[in-house]
C-alpha cells in the first residue's frame, strides 16, 4: 500500500480546493534582445528567478559598483544600532585626498553618517566611502574584510573586494550574477536607506551633483541603483525598477559609454517588464488541503504552505501551472504547527518552478485513551479496506 496520496490541480482548482484538469495554450517568449555588453544578468528581484544572461560568471572589475557593498554594510549598522545617522564622521587625510569621483569632504571636518552615504550613493564619492570605512572598522583595509565577509554570506562566491571604493586594484573583481545577488540584497534587507538610490541630486559644501543613474531621469520606474566606470572596467550600470508589482534587476557590464550602458540596460528591463510577472500564486499560511486525524483531539488538520508561493512567469501563464499535492494517507496525533508534512509541486508545462514541503497550520492534541484506543479500530478497518 502506498504511504501517499498524490493529486494534480491547475493552481486556480487548488485554491478553490476542486479537481480540475490542466490545459492551456503553449507559452511562447521571444528571444531576449541583443545586449552590447561583456556581462550581464537580468533577474527577477522579488523570486530571484534569472531571466536573461550571459557571462554572467565572468570575473570583472566593478569599479564604482563596489560602492553598493561599502552602502549595505553602512545601511546594516544603521540599522542594527552600531551607529547612527547623525553620528559625525571625523574626515581623514587619506579620504580627503582620494581621487576620481569626489563628494567634496575636507580634512578635519566632521560630517554625518547620513550625508557620506547620500555622498557614496548619489555623488559615488571615493572620499566619503573611505571616510565611512575609516569610522565603520577603524581602517579601510578591516572595513575591506567586511565586504568580504558580507559577500560570501550573500553567496557573491565569485567576488573580491581589495578596497571600498572600486578604485583599480589587481584581484578586485565581481560578476555580474554577483552583483545581482547583491542588488536583490540593497532592495529587500534595507529599503528604507534604499529610497537613497532614486534621489537625483545631493548637494554638499555647496556643490550640487546629479546622479551619474541617467535612467533615472528618463524612467519615471526607475529608482536605482549605482553606476561604475573605469578605463578597465568600462561603463557598468546595477539598474532596478518596478512596474505592475514586479520588481527587476539588471546589471550591464563592460559597456563603452554613459549612453550606452543606460540603453542596455534599457533594453533588458523592457524585456523583461513586457514578457514576464511576478505571480503570486499562494499567500503566507494559505490552506491548500484539510485531511483526517487519527487519535487526536480534533478530527481534521489544514495543510498549506508557510511563506508566500511567488514565481516569475510569462505573462499571461498562470492558468496553465500545474499543482501536485503529495499527502501521506495516514496522519496521526500529536501535530504541532509548522511541522513538515506533505509536499507542493507547481509545474508550468513540465518544468518545476517549486518544490516544498507543506506545514501543519495548527496544533492538534493527542486524544485521550479510550478516544485513541477507538481511533486505532476504526483505522484499522479503514486500511484494511483501502
Amino acid at each position: 500500500m502506498s504511504s501517499t496520496l498524490t493529486r494534480t490541480f491547475t493552481v486556480a482548482a487548488l485554491s478553490a480546493l476542486a479537481w480540475l484538469p490542466a490545459t492551456a495554450a503553449p507559452v511562447i517568449i521571444p528571444a531576449p534582445p541583443q545586449i552590447s555588453s561583456t556581462g550581464y544578468i537580468l533577474m527577477d528581484a522579488d523570486t530571484g528567478k534569472v531571466l536573461v544572461e550571459h557571462n554572467a560568471d565572468e570575473q570583472l572589475p566593478p569599479a564604482s559598483l563596489t560602492k553598493m557593498m561599502t552602502s549595505y554594510i553602512v545601511s546594516g549598522d544603521i540599522e542594527s544600532g552600531k551607529i547612527g545617522e547623525q553620528d559625525l564622521v571625523e574626515v581623514s587625510v587619506k579620504a580627503w585626498r582620494m581621487g576620481g569621483s569626489k563628494m567634496f569632504i575636507r580634512e578635519g571636518t566632521q560630517v554625518p553618517v547620513i550625508d557620506l552615504l547620500r555622498g557614496v550613493i548619489i555623488q559615488s564619492g571615493n572620499d566619503a566611502s573611505v571616510a565611512l570605512a575609516e569610522h565603520v572598522a577603524g581602517s579601510e583595509d578591516a572595513f575591506v574584510d567586511i565586504m568580504n565577509q558580507q559577500a560570501a554570506l550573500l553567496g557573491m562566491t565569485s567576488t573580491h573586494y581589495k578596497n571600498a571604493t572600486g578604485w583599480p586594484a589587481e584581484g578586485h573583481l565581481t560578476t555580474a550574477r554577483d552583483l545581482s545577488l547583491l542588488a536583490q540584497a540593497l532592495i529587500n534587507h534595507h529599503p528604507e536607506h534604499y529610497a537613497l538610490y532614486s534621489e537625483k541630486y545631493f548637494s554638499y559644501n555647496g556643490i550640487n551633483q546629479p546622479n551619474r543613474n541617467k535612467l533615472l531621469f528618463t524612467d519615471d520606474s526607475i529608482d536605482g541603483i549605482k553606476t561604475g566606470h573605469t578605463d578597465e572596467a568600462g561603463y557598468c550600470l546595477v539598474a532596478s525598477g518596478q512596474r505592475d508589482g514586479m520588481r527587476l534587476i539588471s546589471v550591464v557590464m563592460g559597456t563603452r559609454s554613459e549612453g550606452a550602458r543606460a540603453n542596455e540596460s534599457q533594453k533588458l528591463l523592457a524585456y523583461g517588464f513586457r514578457y514576464f510577472q511576478t505571480h503570486t500564486v499562494y499567500a503566507a499560511g494559505e490552506v491548500l488541503s484539510t485531511n483526517r486525524v487519527w487519535g487526536g483531539q480534533r478530527d481534521e488538520v489544514q495543510l498549506g504552505v508557510a511563506k508566500r508561493v511567488a514565481l516569475t512567469i510569462p505573462r499571461g501563464a498562470e492558468k496553465a501551472l500545474k499543482a501536485e499535492l503529495q499527502l501521506p494517507e495516514v496522519i496521526k496525533a500529536p501535530l504541532s504547527a509548522g511541522q513538515q508534512m506533505g509536499r507542493l509541486t507547481i509545474s508550468l508545462e513540465g518544468e518545476t518552478l517549486y518544490d516544498q514541503s507543506l506545514v501543519v497550520t495548527e496544533d492538534v492534541a493527542e486524544a485521550g485513551f479510550f478516544a485513541r484506543l477507538w481511533d486505532g479500530i476504526k483505522l484499522f478497518f479503514f486500511q484494511l479496506f483501502n
